[in-house]
């Protein structure tokens, strides 16, 4: 019998992770236990920094609710999520590039329809968004869902507010037969990532932005085309370039332009200055 030692160790354990039913599930076990073997030799990990990241674990764990998912959180700011949806979303140049989901994303989203203020009244700058959704050969495509959501004026998304348990700031939207869509709101504004629980303890801890750039939330899934979940930025806006979960493309950022009280994108009249957005989101076909 071959008792476990500092050499054979590594070995031991992926023999027997090795033997998972699945292959993939094997070829993922063994790759973890590999290196996660290789980071504690690497850095001579001691007993209480390890317990330390158990009760880490921990906690994050218990910090997670159906409101707020404390391990999305960890991964965003650790750039995995982000280098998961790079991995996964490899579209064609022609096609809008994906990013994070995030942790504040909710199914069940209401319907609206075309120009719906989906803010219902909430103090802010009153902004529009407007454009089409294509293929990326051009054909434009009616009848798409956007699902969008964002935070508040102030930064906050109504899973992050006690008193709030019904839609805000969020909505379906359904592209007309020409493809256009038309989406009122208010200007959403940059946010600190939630600080009140381990991965905050843990950012506080480093010289990191704890803030994310103002963006809107958009997720697209239209049969016979690739998922798509991403952000349209306000240019301009603080922290594009320290985004904390890694998310700022350049395709992504666009002009919050401002505009006099009167007619407005969705045919209707303002009564006071508004911004207008325009992006055309183009969705990549499935192959095959």
């Amino acid at each position: 019998m071959a008792f476990v030692n500092d050499d054979n160790i590594t070995e031991i354990a992926l023999q027997r992770w090795g033997t998972a039913h699945a292959p993939r599930m094997a070829e993922l076990m063994t790759a973890l236990v590999r290196h996660i073997h290789e980071f504690a030799r690497e850095v001579e990990l001691t007993e209480d920094e390890w317990l330390a990241a158990i009760e880490w674990l921990t906690a994050t764990g218990q910090a997670s609710d159906d409101k707020r998912q404390e391990f999305i959180l960890a991964s965003d700011v650790l750039g995995l999520s982000m280098l998961v949806v790079q991995l996964n979303n490899r579209f064609s140049p022609a096609a809008t590039p994906a990013t994070v989901l995030g942790p504040f994303h909710i199914d069940g989203s209401p319907p609206v329809p075309f120009g719906h203020d989906m803010s219902d009244g909430l103090p802010g700058t009153p902004l529009f968004i407007t454009g089409k959704v294509t293929d990326t050969d051009g054909k434009p495509m009616p009848s798409v869902v956007l699902d969008v959501w964002q935070a508040d004026s102030e930064g906050y998304y109504e899973s992050q507010i006690a008193e709030v348990d019904e839609a805000r700031l969020r909505a379906k939207y359904q592209t007309r037969e020409d493809g256009t869509f038309c989406v009122r709101t208010i200007a959403p504004l940059g946010y600190s990532i939630p600080m009140d629980g381990p991965v905050g303890d843990l950012i506080g801890k480093t010289d990191i932005s704890h803030f994310r750039p103002a963006h809107i939330h958009f997720l697209i899934d239209e049969p016979g085309h690739r998922k798509l979940i991403t952000h349209l930025f306000q240019n301009g806006a603080q922290y594009l370039d320290s985004d904390v979960v890694f998310g700022t493309k350049d395709a992504l950022v666009v002009e919050f332009a401002e505009r006099p009280a009167g007619e407005t994108p969705d045919g209707n009249s303002i009564d006071q200055p508004y911004l207008h957005a325009t992006y055309d989101f183009v969705l990549e076909p499935t192959s095959g």
